[in-house]
């Protein structure tokens, strides 16, 4: 058999371009490109195409068509074996991975750092971690006498776990899974995928970024003043300084209040009830303006659900201006290849008083909108997710979203 196997430098791509390599199987190895983009629309890699047309997808299911050219051993010595592999393969392809990413992706910075959510991703490995400890204290390899491809499928996914989890006081709870570990890694089969791997020394802790302070503005030399008579000075004079007003508020109360709008979107059908009084009731040109928001990174996006989650960071950073704005936000597209777009409608008719008060706000493009039927129809799309988001004129189904409001 020969074809092409797309795969990137992505923790799910490493046991089938190692097979690839190893065994000189007839495959060429390339990055996603055009002509990837043709043949799997949902974007999803690793992917293998036959040279015979046959099209396959999702990490094992490849893993085990290139095993079974490779070395069928690797498949097990028997359907109970092969039945085990599988069952190891889908726990590391889920619940390792899922809870390895929720752990330590905020706190590198690939989505916005939440407490809560990364200490019960790292709550959630170590009981994974647990379950590998304990099989590999009576056994050397996961299923059977020999290496199989379970080993190899469920050492790809501690890959990330020892880059930024495993350190070195983590690694002496868990003796079993590295001494196992290393053993995988450093295999033929193996090796040079993990060529550059190193242990870290401490779990990566997340560090807040550092506020840059402003310098502050020189005072105007104030001219003397008389002395007031003694009398007149009984009274103190407060010093507590009055807390500056959004530079929105100086717009005044509109016609519409916003709260209302909130209430209606959140309470009656949308394209039924809530679109039509959306325009007639809500939207005035003079008061308000409307936005389309993309964000400029797409390129860096990978997980959807990870994705949806900096809409939220985004969100949360935003709550200074809630009072003068409303929005909705979708992520469109699938993992590994999706993007984040939406609308806000904002009071006034400048964006930047409502969204500098995010620290993020600039890696966001902001595009005023007229209310022509074309802008109408993506707004009205915005508010419903019911519809596919048109980019670069190709229809994309939307994944997922959040609301401001």
């Amino acid at each position: 058999m020969s074809g092409t196997l797309y795969a990137a430098d992505l923790t799910r791509g490493k046991v089938v371009k190692a097979l690839v390599k190893h065994y000189k199987l007839d495959y060429k190895i390339e990055a996603p490109n055009d002509e990837f983009k043709k043949q799997f629309p949902l974007g999803l890699i690793p992917a293998l195409v036959e040279k015979d047309g046959l099209k396959i997808t999702e990490c094992i299911a490849i893993a085990v068509r290139l095993a079974r050219q490779a070395n069928p051993a690797l498949l097990g010595a028997n359907d109970d074996e092969f039945d085990q592999i599988l069952s190891w393969a889908s726990f590391a392809n889920s619940d390792i991975m899922k809870h390895s990413v929720a752990t330590w992706a905020g706190i590198i910075g690939k989505v916005p750092y939440n407490k809560k959510s990364s200490d019960q991703g790292l709550q959630d490995l170590f009981t994974c971690c647990d379950i590998v400890e304990q099989r590999l204290y009576d056994y050397t390899f996961l299923v059977g006498e020999s290496l199989t491809l379970a080993d190899l499928i469920v050492a790809q996914s501690f890959w990330r776990v020892f880059c930024f989890v495993m350190g070195q006081e983590e690694r002496k709870k868990y003796p079993n899974i590295y001494k196992w570990f290393n053993t995988i890694i450093n295999t033929d089969i193996l090796k040079s995928e993990f060529t550059d791997f190193e242990y870290i020394e401490k779990k990566k802790e997340f560090v807040p970024p550092k506020k840059e302070k402003k310098a502050p503005a020189p005072k105007a030399e104030q001219p003397k003043k008389e002395a007031a008579p003694k009398a007149a000075a009984e009274e103190p004079v407060s010093e507590e300084p009055k807390k500056p007003k959004h530079p929105l508020e100086l717009l005044g109360k509109p016609k519409q209040a916003i709260d209302e709008w909130k209430r209606v979107y959140s309470n009656e059908e949308t394209r039924e009830t809530a679109i039509p009084w959306f325009w007639k009731n809500m939207y005035d040109p003079e008061e308000w303006s409307l936005w389309k928001v993309d964000y400029k990174y797409n390129d860096e996006l990978t997980l959807t659900f990870m994705s949806n989650n900096l809409v939220g960071g985004f969100f949360n950073r935003l709550s200074a201006s809630t009072k003068y704005m409303f929005g909705c936000m979708v992520v469109y597209g699938v993992n590994n290849d999706n993007g984040i777009t939406g609308f806000f409608l904002v009071r006034g008719q400048e964006h930047e008083p409502a969204f500098d008060v995010a620290p993020d706000w600039e890696s966001y493009a902001f595009t005023k909108l007229e209310p022509t039927e074309e802008n109408k129809k993506f707004i009205n799309n915005m508010l419903a997710w019911d519809e596919p988001v048109e980019v670069d004129g190709k229809k994309i189904e939307i994944a997922d979203g959040k609301v401001f409001k």
